[in-house]
């Protein structure tokens, strides 16, 4: 489970061009209901909010995980992410990721100089500075997914087809992320019935994953495109999250009805 929680966190949506209205706003808040295998075995948040930082207009994410009841005695998680990206073109200008996963900990921020075309990543847990060279098409962990919804809708997929971004989040460096869209789907929620996108984040095997496509996510077919449900298959069991509360959506969140 240890890096599903940005996973989670990360992968949620897509959608909106300067043409079509606005998927998100400030104040949009989202609780996912995370199962490892028969488990309930945690929570994740996502809260965005409108501030400035160093006088430039941005949003604020912030993400948190925490594993709650039975399983947090076999697995104890408790991460936060947050992102400021720019509120026009989505470029990140800062990335905070510190995590607590079992004994597995991270305490990272970057910082994005596009003056410069440089990113500072401070690992402070092991007091170790990277300058990692960028463009202005790149993403972090948590921004990305608020970009794929700003910038895509179904008419600009394919099926088959996958969708291709630089992103920075850790001392690997900037890799290419790749997305396939794999078509529509209608899925059983809380909620009722919601019609989806569907698509297979390309992950790296190993660790935690079996393979490669070992991820599925599902993310709502309507002006929002916040994440439904997202399913893995794990080096160790599965998991499972659904959407389990939502406020302050831009747009009409959209069920069908039988």
């Amino acid at each position: 489970m240890k890096k599903i929680a940005p996973i989670v966190l990360v992968l949620f949506s897509l959608c909106l061009s300067a043409q079509r209205p606005k998927a998100y706003k400030p104040g949009e808040w989202l609780k996912f209901r995370i199962h490892y295998g028969f488990l309930n075995a945690s929570y994740a948040t996502l809260h965005l909010t409108s501030e400035e930082l160093d006088s430039i207009p941005v949003y604020h994410v912030v993400g948190r995980g925490k594993t709650t009841g039975f399983a947090s005695i076999f697995f104890k998680v408790d991460d936060t992410y947050e992102s400021y990206f720019d509120r026009n073109d989505g470029k990140p200008y800062r990335f905070i990721r510190k995590v607590d996963e079992g004994g597995y900990t991270k305490d990272i921020e970057i910082d994005f100089d596009y003056s410069k075309n440089t990113a500072l990543l401070k690992d402070n847990k092991n007091e170790k500075k990277y300058d990692f060279p960028i463009h202005d098409q790149v993403q972090d962990l948590v921004s990305a997914a608020y970009y794929l919804r700003a910038k895509y809708g179904v008419e600009d997929l394919t099926v088959g087809e996958s969708i291709g971004m630089d992103m920075l989040f850790d001392d690997d460096g900037v890799y290419q992320f790749k997305l396939k869209f794999l078509g529509t789907d209608t899925i059983r929620t809380k909620f009722g019935k919601v019609e989806c996108l569907k698509f297979r984040p390309y992950v790296q095997s190993g660790r935690v994953f079996r393979e490669e496509e070992s991820l599925t996510l599902w993310v709502s077919n309507d002006l929002n495109k916040i994440p439904i449900r997202i399913k893995a298959d794990l080096a160790v069991g599965s998991l499972k999250a659904d959407l389990d509360g939502f406020n302050g959506l831009k747009n009409q969140f959209k069920i069908i009805m039988d």
